[in-house]
C-alpha cells in the first residue's frame, strides 16, 4: 500500500472516530443518536465501498499494463 492510500485511509478512518465522538457526546435523545449514528455509519461504509472501487481499478490499470509490457516483450514483432 503506498503512502498515499495510507494516508486517505488514516483520514477516512480519524473521521469516522470523529464523527462518531461527536455524535455520541451531543445532548439528543437516545433515538436520535442511534438514528445520526445509523446514518453516518451508512455515508462511511459508502465512503469506503468508493474508496474500494477506486483501489480495485487503479490496481487493474496497473495490471493491464504489466500484461502488455509483457506481451511487447515477448513478441517485440507484433
Amino acid at each position: 500500500m503506498n503512502n498515499t492510500s495510507k494516508i486517505l485511509l488514516g483520514f477516512i478512518a480519524g473521521a469516522a472516530i470523529g464523527g462518531a465522538l461527536g455524535i455520541l457526546l451531543a445532548p439528543d435523545k437516545g433515538s436520535e443518536t442511534r438514528r445520526r449514528i445509523a446514518e453516518r455509519g451508512s455515508e462511511i461504509g459508502d465512503s469506503i465501498a468508493d474508496f474500494g472501487e477506486s483501489v480495485k481499478e487503479k490496481f487493474n490499470d496497473v495490471v493491464d499494463g504489466v500484461k502488455g509490457n509483457f506481451n511487447r516483450e515477448k513478441n517485440p514483432m507484433s
